[in-house]
């Protein structure tokens, strides 16, 4: 049987590797654009290769009900749907039950129930529906349904929280998957160190493909998260992945990375497009401003984007003020380009033994935050 994760470099906590998944090799760490819709915003599959993406998330709960699994299995599952042949993960649609709190109208140890965001029918998610949703989908990697709780709720629901979780991913376990499809359960306990462990322990002695973890980047502090992530992934196997859910700044990227986590995902760096503004090494430019309006320099120096290669930050600002389409495409293309190199950049330090150092100084440089 072919290994499906291998560690090929270490520098402390922080790891290369590589995810084999039957639509190809993932190099870790990752950063997985996120394609909600089978789409990741203004951009198109051929531009996501060019900029370097290997891998996509899509969200279940969406496509569960907009076109519908069904129908996207007809027409030869995700990936020919969406004309993308890399990797594809998608998630379990839990994230999306729990976050819209407005919509909830309950859960319990079968599942959960909810208003849908489309008309408002009440609809109901459980482990073995997040499941047959997933296998008609065809991802490579598909997620456990789970309960994610915001920052701050009081300890009893997040107990609860973390059994019910455990007790959906032992009923998802063995449950029929698409061909090769890889199952990833989801840790929770939020910040509570002996809550993570718990559900750490009894997740890992199911022996899952992989590992997430959850409940975090919710709203609670920077540093106690990044403390949490560490004693989080403390928790899991060494020889399986490992996936935080839901960051993409640079410095959260670099900071999880430092502590053992193999994949990430975002919108930051597309939504971030989306209101005129670029990611670079020296910080977040609102390409709004004034101050750029006779700027002839590109976004970042030395990057190989549609928009660097060719525009100037004159001519982007131009776009984006007059609401032209091809403003937010460059800077969608440039923000996600500059988080995959900054990825890739990170793999690269790890493999020569210079990682720590390499991250203090791509830290230090965009505190020089600009715009």
């Amino acid at each position: 049987m072919t290994e499906t994760f291998s560690v090929t470099a270490r520098d402390g906590l922080a790891r290369a590797g590589v995810l084999r998944t039957a639509h190809g090799e993932v190099r870790t760490p990752a950063f997985m654009p996120v394609g909600t819709k089978a789409t990741v915003k203004a951009v198109d599959p051929d531009e996501l290769l060019a900029v370097g993406a290997e891998i996509v998330l899509s969200n279940t709960y969406h496509l569960h009900f907009r076109p519908g699994e069904e129908l996207i299995a007809e027409l030869g599952g995700l990936h020919a749907f969406m004309g993308w042949d890399g990797p594809i993960l998608t998630d379990s649609g839990g994230f999306q039950v729990f976050s819209l709190r407005d919509t909830l109208l309950g859960a319990d140890d079968d599942g959960v129930t909810f208003r849908s965001v489309y008309d408002g029918a009440p609809e109901r998610f459980t482990p073995e529906l997040a499941a047959r949703v997933q296998e008609l989908l065809g991802s490579d990697v598909a997620m456990c349904l789970d309960i994610c709780l915001p920052a701050g709720v009081p300890r009893a629901e997040l107990e609860d929280a973390v059994r019910r979780t455990t007790l959906w991913a032992e009923r998802q376990r063995d449950l029929p998957r698409a061909p090769g499809q890889l199952r990833f359960a989801i840790t929770q306990g939020g910040l509570d160190e002996e809550l993570r462990r718990r559900s750490s322990e009894a997740l890992v002695a199911l022996d899952f493909d992989g590992y997430a973890i959850g409940g975090l980047s919710v709203g609670e502090h920077r540093r106690p998260m990044f403390d949490a992530t560490t004693a989080a992934a403390s928790f899991l196997p060494e020889e399986k992945p490992r996936y935080f859910m839901g960051i993409g700044d640079p410095e959260g990227v670099l900071e999880v990375i430092a502590r053992g986590v193999d994949m990430f995902d975002c919108v930051l760096p597309t939504r971030t497009a989306r209101t005129g503004s670029a990611l670079t090494s020296e910080g977040r430019l609102n390409l709004r401003n004034a101050r750029f309006a006779r700027d002839a320099r590109p976004l970042e120096d030395g990057c190989a984007c549609p928009a660097c290669v060719r525009f100037s930050r004159a001519y982007i600002r131009h776009l984006v003020n007059q609401q032209e389409i091809l403003g937010l495409r460059l800077l969608s293309l440039h923000n996600l380009r500059f988080l995959l190199d900054l990825v890739a950049a990170a793999r690269q330090a790890i493999e020569r033994g210079e990682f720590m150092s390499w991250r203090d100084e791509a830290l230090e440089r965009a505190k020089g935050a600009a715009g």
